[in-house]
């Protein structure tokens, strides 16, 4: 199989007719998955705004809102686009956000504080909504796609750069027994594309890294290759939208 798996055929999850015939490959043994943009998103901006003020008191009119959503989108949010600039008295903290947990809470707040809301302790309200599983939306294969590799024994571990524990959000999703390892980068002290993360997910599986499929969604995420697995890069897709993830049931389940 290709590093870069892109296969022309995509079968819905749980789907009961066989995949298009497929040329001969290494069998896939075990799957590992990105966190962000692959098995989940984070919430639309504006209703993340909304929510962090109404934890504040303060209600806030949708126009103020989506302006206000504009503005830290530029500074810089968690699981959105990279900042346009982060300032000096920030950049030893943004370098280690997905190695201390400390960093990670501090580089996303000090970017919220740069955009003036006039809300007391909006920096904070923002950043805890990263914490709770309704700061984020599954995409709707997620779970048919665990499902059917749990049904087929084929073992899992989601593998993020992440400065913050995952595992209280599949509690949340009801998807926590369908996945065998957690490795987060800020517990393990590696970041993809650092084989060294991708190895250690093998291991806790118990498989060979050749015989391990990585699904991500970023070129960290492709970094896996260097460790010796195959990749397979989905498209970027909004929460709420199908982003793909059937298409690793063709790679990883027998035909």
């Amino acid at each position: 199989m290709p590093d870069h798996a892109q296969p022309p055929h995509t079968r819905s999850p749980g789907s009961p007719e066989a995949a298009a015939p497929r040329a001969s490959r290494r069998p896939v043994k075990a799957v590992l998955f990105d966190f962000h943009g692959t098995l989940a998103q984070v919430e639309e901006p504006r209703q993340w705004v909304l929510e962090a003020a109404a934890a504040c008191g303060v209600t806030l009119d949708r126009v103020k809102a989506t302006s206000l959503a504009d503005r830290l989108l530029t500074a810089g949010r968690a699981g959105g686009p990279l900042p346009a600039r982060v300032p000096p008295r920030l950049a030893e903290l943004w370098a280690d956000r997905d190695l201390y947990q400390h960093a990670h809470r501090g580089a996303y707040t000090g970017l919220a504080e740069t955009v003036d809301a006039g809300i007391e302790g909006f920096a904070d309200a923002l950043y805890e909504r990263l914490l709770t599983a309704e700061g984020w939306l599954p995409y709707p294969d997620t779970a048919p796609t665990l499902t059917a590799l749990r049904a087929a024994r084929v073992p899992v571990a989601v593998v993020s750069n992440i400065g913050f524990d995952v595992r209280p959000h599949f509690d949340a999703w009801g998807l926590t027994d369908l996945v065998d390892a957690f490795v987060l980068s800020y517990e393990v002290g590696r970041c993809k594309p650092d084989p060294a993360i991708f190895w250690r997910a093998c291991g806790m599986l118990g498989v060979d890294a050749e015989q391990t499929l990585m699904v991500g969604d970023s070129p960290a995420d492709a970094g896996a290759v260097a460790a010796g697995c195959a990749v397979l890069v989905l498209p970027t897709a909004d929460p709420g939208r199908e982003n793909g993830l059937g298409a690793v049931l063709d790679l990883a389940l027998p035909a």
